[in-house]
């Protein structure tokens, strides 16, 4: 490996490319200054033509070719070709920012990122009070429909499904669900105060 850089001009051939990396993994600064001058303007020519702007195309290529001088000590050269292994992370940096991009940002004062409030003591105590209310009196509905009911809203069933597990005909399980919110509704009407 010559110790000058690159001429400017000079495409120079796969094995000097080669080289050039290998020497960067030996942190030869002129050799990867000669791998930057080479690649960075082709990498980010590529980037534009993946419809990078040109704001992020160069922002890109800046952090390609540090990872480039940071990791050159994983170019293996049996593996792929200097130029095959550079612009594989640029394809691969690519994907990583329009993966990013597509990411909303978090508005830290967004509710659903916020715990609820809790419940003030004689709130917990009403709603404590009417779920044993209402099991009250969904334990009063014949257990067809508490069965019903069970397959609907504890494992969240659809009528469809529940018509198939049970072996009804749909609107039979559509009649007897209404039937019973039909009679909880009578019941817990007249007991509101």
């Amino acid at each position: 490996m010559s110790d000058a850089p690159l001429q400017t001009g000079i495409r120079p051939d796969r094995d000097t490319l080669t080289g050039l990396v290998e020497a960067t993994a030996r942190r030869d600064r002129r050799a990867f200054a000669a791998v930057f001058n080479f690649y960075a303007p082709r990498v980010k020519a590529y980037l534009l033509r993946l419809n990078a702007s040109n704001t992020l195309a160069e922002e890109l290529t800046q952090e390609i070719m540090l990872t480039v001088w940071r990791k050159a000590e994983q170019f293996d050269r049996s593996q792929a070709s200097a130029s095959t292994w550079i612009f594989r992370i640029a394809r691969n940096r690519r994907i990583d920012a329009a993966r990013q991009a597509n990411k909303p940002e978090l508005d830290a004062d967004d509710p659903a990122l916020h715990p609820p409030e809790p419940l003030a003591p004689d709130d917990v105590l009403q709603a404590a009070e009417r779920d044993g209310h209402v099991r009250e009196v969904m334990a009063v509905l014949p257990e067809e429909q508490m069965a019903l009911l069970r397959l609907a809203f504890f494992d969240g069933l659809s009528h469809r499904d529940i018509a198939d597990r049970t072996g009804m005909p749909l609107g039979t399980v559509k009649s007897r669900l209404r039937l019973a919110f039909d009679k909880l509704r009578r019941v817990l009407d007249s007991e509101s105060p």
